[in-house]
């Protein structure tokens, strides 16, 4: 005779492969009632399992009004989240860590079966492929953005990316150029003819796409003022004008008398446009001329190899080495945190070190530690005394 299910218990039987089904109607995300399985060997883990599944909807926990994978989840977040919030290079960086790696990896699960031991041996075969840990680290991030949003979407109700393990990762070593080697570079791209933008990029530490960015409306000179208000990036195999990264990017920075007249010799030989900074054509900078530019003329200098984006530790270890202070810093380089200025782009180096402990010595004269080393004394002759009293 079959057992009668105890009152909002739910439905339970016993399947033909031996194993127990139940179903409960709860309230889904969508506002409607689903009617909502669950399995197991016994029938006494059965009914746990539809005791917690009403318990929550009871709650107020929805329950997700349809089965979603995770990789037609992403898709929906790519382009109803990511893409109408988030800046384009966003996007293209997000979309394509989903595309080549979670949407066929883990990406073929639904979210029911999606666990922290799932997600972690995923990650975990990416390190033994090959890839650097970073990059591990951002697809973790790309995930976990992900699943933040759906479960403040109530979809799921914890988010495993949150609760996997990575190796910690550290940045390179960055030895930037000290200020001869800046000058020796700048004194060997005078004769090129983005000398202009050079300088520009060491006095002041810019990125390399807001130097692109810089329109002549953006120079002024008669307050003296150069504004930086947007930035030039290669985006889907094109090159776009967009505003800077942050609000702290949007700054105003004064005209040096070098910057001034490196900016009036470069507006009389070229045509009148919206761009300072402009191929023959007039079209922008094309960024990897910039950057085969850049080593030209390094190689004439005779200087270290370093990237463009290090003279910008370049101009901020020379800032704090001249003693300028930290927030000074901080608004020139455009940082939205001062702690980013600090750990990220200023250096230090052996020189460095031994100038700032040589200012402790000076601080302690030789008259100044010979009062120390006598008052020491007294303290120990008095002490004998006391002993022998």
């Amino acid at each position: 005779m079959a057992r009668r299910n105890a009152n909002g218990e739910g439905t339970i039987y016993r399947r033909k492969d031996g194993r127990y089904e139940g179903a409960v109607w709860v309230l889904t995300t969508d506002g409607t009632r689903k009617r909502v399985r669950v399995y197991g060997v016994t029938r006494a883990e059965v009914h746990s399992k539809l005791i917690e599944v009403k318990a929550k909807s009871q709650q107020g926990v929805p329950t997700a009004g349809k089965t979603w994978r995770l990789g037609e989840y992403l898709d929906y977040w790519l382009a109803e989240v990511v893409k109408p919030s988030l800046r384009q290079s966003t996007y293209e960086r997000y979309e394509s860590g989903v595309r080549l790696y979670l949407k066929p990896g883990p990406g073929t699960l639904t979210f029911a079966r999606l666990s922290v031991p799932v997600v972690q041996s995923f990650l975990n075969q990416q390190l033994s492929d090959g890839k650097s840990v970073r990059s591990v680290q951002i697809l973790r991030e790309i995930l976990r953005s992900a699943l933040t949003r759906a479960h403040e979407e109530e979809l799921i109700h914890r988010n495993v990316a949150t609760l996997v393990k990575l190796p910690t990762w550290e940045r390179d070593d960055v030895q930037p150029w000290d200020a001869k080697e800046a000058a020796q570079f700048l004194s060997a791209a005078r004769a090129d003819a983005l000398y202009p933008a050079f300088v520009i990029l060491v006095l002041y530490g810019l990125r390399r796409g807001e130097v692109f960015g810089l329109r002549w409306s953006d120079i002024d000179f008669e307050d003296s003022v150069i504004r930086i208000r947007q930035q030039i990036q290669r985006i889907g195999g094109e090159l776009h004008q967009g505003p800077v990264k942050t609000r702290a990017g949007r700054r105003n920075l004064p005209m040096l008398d070098l910057t001034r007249d490196v900016l009036l010799a470069h507006r009389r030989g070229h045509q009148a446009g919206e761009l300072v900074f402009t191929t023959r054509t007039g079209r922008p900078i094309e960024p990897r001329n910039f950057v085969r530019s850049f080593h030209r003329v390094r190689m004439q200098a005779v200087v270290r190899r370093i990237t463009i984006h290090q003279v910008r530790h370049t101009t901020a270890t020379l800032l704090k080495d001249l003693g300028v202070p930290a927030r000074d810093a901080q608004s020139i380089l455009g940082h939205s945190d001062v702690a980013v200025t600090q750990r990220i782009y200023q250096h230090t180096d052996m020189t460095g070190r031994t100038n700032a402990l040589r200012r402790v010595e000076d601080a302690l004269s030789h008259d100044t530690a010979q009062t120390l080393l006598s008052g020491q004394f007294s303290d120990v002759e008095g002490a004998d005394r006391s002993r022998q009293v």
